[in-house]
């Protein structure tokens, strides 16, 4: 099973690169496989700690999809680093492991600390579709252009009917990126949200 999650990383000038990333949980820790290049892969391979931050506000993963990366961030607890301030859970890592690859190097990351911030409310349609369409959005350059608009306009249904203000927003600002894109031309207006 994969995960979705954000995660923070120290750059070579010591302050936070916020990135969404998927994850797998295994006996040994969380394993993440960075695409290359990548600040991420970078900040790893450098500064092998990172916290794994577990939100519901969506706005942070199309926000940083979109070039809206200013996200506040704390330090962490107990490592070198920093972790989301507005986050329910996050996860405090160290590298143990890290294997090359040409497109996508894998990290094992051994978890050092758990720290929950407040509870999680439950399970919301909007954001679901908002997380698909993030993910629909990382894939701009090979997406074929009528499976995005399909996908696009069924997730619609599910933001046009449950979404608060922040999967409003987040969603507005992918379908704003996806119309933008040279090879894919959405209509902004069918794809609104009220």
């Amino acid at each position: 099973m994969i995960y979705e999650g954000i995660i923070t990383t120290t750059n070579a000038d010591g302050s936070a690169h916020v990135t969404p990333m998927g994850f797998r949980r295994r006996d040994d820790g969380l394993h993440v496989a960075p695409f290359r290049p990548s600040q991420t892969l970078d900040n790893l391979i450098a500064r092998p700690h990172a916290a794994m931050n577990l939100v519901d506000d969506v706005r942070v993963i199309a926000g940083c999809l979109t070039g809206r990366r200013d996200w506040p961030v704390v330090a962490a607890t107990g490592i070198p680093g920093w972790r989301l301030a507005d986050c329910l859970t996050h996860l405090e890592l160290a590298v143990t492991a890290h294997e090359d690859d040409a497109e996508r190097p894998r990290f094992r990351l051994a978890v050092l600390g758990e720290y929950t911030h407040r509870a999680f409310r439950g399970f919301n349609r909007a954001q679901a579709a908002v997380l698909e369409a993030a993910i629909l959005a990382s894939r701009l350059d090979f997406i074929d252009a009528d499976k995005l608009a399909s996908e696009m306009a069924y997730l619609h249904i599910a933001v046009s009917k449950t979404a608060g203000e922040n999967e409003r927003t987040a969603w507005g600002w992918l379908v704003d990126a996806i119309a933008a894109h040279p090879r894919h031309g959405l209509d902004r207006a069918r794809l609104a949200v009220a």
